[in-house]
């Protein structure tokens, strides 16, 4: 397997790009887990608008959302390490008319399913791609009076969305009614949601942070509310993601400047190892929930015998910690300082 590779956006006024890095062998690692030797900048292209967020669709494609409201598919040309533009849906995203100079509203969200891409907007759209498809396969164009924050895949034929009142709905995109199959909500607060992700293994086991920094767990088979409501960060939460095979293992990051790795994977109890690894800082959390699950620890109705440890991967970090993605052992994280970070050191 080659090197692997990361994606980052750097947004500015004039010249905005994306770009693709190196970050190097995954064996080459130092004594702390720090990465030996510098990333390489492979290649980048100019970008339209602000990215708002991007997938790899396969090894070579990236799906990339702007804040103009358009949608473009760039190719990874890893023979001559170029980047082109491979397909481009314009103002997937508008406020009010599709055709005028100015009317994009920013696509905030993306997920694909090869070959199969979601994207979700400022207008409350929501728009099913397919890759190598001239036109958008489905278009729900009143899917939410509010802007729609992040959306996921539950299954194949469903995706989950988060809006700007707290909300998280269910869309079985087999039915051509324009109307959630469920409806799940927060308290009556309406605190803006900005972030889900899907248990990777148990579907029905769903994480979301927003505008109070709290994580919240659900269990969409039970309730419309969430099982767990977890303090958490200082401020807005942008990211939450499982890990993809670790799923007991759950990352978080803000504005406040924290980057959280919540482990549910054995009792406290039974790791004191963990209690004094110089420069952590390490708190416990429990969490109250409906059900005892043999399956996932995030559904446990036992505090004292499952509790999660926290850890706080970047304690001195002051500036907003806006992105981040993992692959095995290896966590990449961008910050309001324009830059990119490898952490490849994330089980101990």
């Amino acid at each position: 397997m080659g090197a692997p590779a990361a994606l980052q956006a750097c947004p500015s006024s004039l010249d905005n790009r994306i770009s693709i890095w190196s970050v190097g062998d995954l064996g080459n690692v130092g004594l702390n887990g720090e990465y030996q030797g510098e990333p390489q900048l492979l290649c980048d292209i100019r970008h339209n608008g602000d990215v708002m967020d991007m997938q790899f669709l396969d090894q070579e494609r990236i799906v990339v959302a702007s804040s103009t409201g358009n949608v473009t598919i760039f190719r990874h040309h890893q023979n001559n390490q170029t980047l082109s533009a491979n397909q481009r849906w314009e103002k997937a995203h508008y406020h009010v008319d599709r055709d005028a100079s100015c009317g994009g509203a920013a696509c905030t969200g993306v997920i694909c399913s090869n070959p199969e891409i979601v994207t979700v907007g400022e207008d409350g759209r929501i728009n099913l791609f397919r890759a190598d498809q001239k036109d958008a396969v489905r278009t729900i164009d009143n899917a939410d009076s509010s802007t729609l924050h992040a959306v996921t895949f539950l299954r194949t034929t469903e995706i989950l969305t988060v809006n700007s009142i707290g909300q998280l709905k269910i869309w079985d995109l087999r039915q051509q009614r324009n109307e959630p199959s469920q409806i799940f909500s927060l308290t009556g607060d309406r605190v803006p949601l900005h972030c889900v992700d899907r248990h990777p293994n148990q579907q029905h086991i769903v994480a979301t942070g927003g505008q109070d920094g709290m994580l919240s767990i659900w269990d969409i088979r039970q309730g419309t509310m969430p099982v767990s409501l977890l303090n958490a960060h200082e401020a807005e939460m942008w990211e939450v993601h499982f890990h993809p095979s670790n799923p007991d293992h759950l990352f978080t990051c803000s504005e406040d400047g924290s980057l959280w790795h919540w482990d549910t994977s054995t009792s406290v109890s039974e790791k004191p190892s963990f209690l004094h690894q110089g420069g952590r800082s390490t708190t416990y959390f429990s969490h109250n929930t409906i059900n005892q699950s043999v399956v996932s620890a995030w559904l446990s109705n036992d505090p004292t015998k499952d509790r999660m440890e926290i850890t706080n991967l970047i304690p001195n970090q002051t500036l907003s910690v806006n992105s981040l993605d993992i692959l095995g052992p290896c966590l990449v994280y961008g910050t309001d300082a324009e830059a990119i970070y490898v952490n490849r050191h994330l089980f101990a």
